[in-house]
């Protein structure tokens, strides 16, 4: 199973429910079905990742807010840099993902989903949250 597939699915999966506005299991359900998505192990990846993301939104949500600039607010980003912040925090603090592939796999994500400005957003955004919550979790 290659990760970078199955993080790309997630972040394909958790973008359309940020549109959507709908975070059940049925959109997860739904997604893998319309995907023909048939890998477990793929499966597995977005399923936990999905539902890791939404059980600890609110702490998420929090780190990306005390991260901003000064006079920014959260719904000034971008739903693919969200999205891509929420993934990348979530493997780094929850599933102990060694913070250099997370953010890196961050920053590729959003050089091909993104805007011009999207991977120094995102890199620069997750750099200030892993320096300030002292991840040490080197490859």
């Amino acid at each position: 199973m290659n990760k970078s597939i199955s993080r790309e699915l997630a972040f394909k999966l958790l973008y359309s429910m940020e549109i959507q506005q709908e975070y059940g299991q049925e959109q997860i359900d739904l997604f893998i079905e319309n995907n023909e998505i048939e890998d477990k192990k793929i499966i597995q990846y977005i399923k936990s990742t999905i539902n890791g993301i939404l059980e600890n939104k609110k702490e998420i949500q929090k780190q990306i807010e005390e991260n901003l600039k000064e006079k920014w607010d959260i719904g000034r980003i971008s739903k693919i840099d969200f999205v891509l912040l929420q993934i990348a925090i979530y493997e780094i603090q929850y599933k102990k993902l060694p913070y250099k592939i997370a953010i890196n796999e961050a920053v590729e994500l959003a050089k091909m989903y993104g805007e011009d400005s999207s991977k120094s957003f995102v890199n620069g955004m997750l750099a200030t949250i892993v320096k300030k919550n002292g991840e040490n979790n080197e490859v």
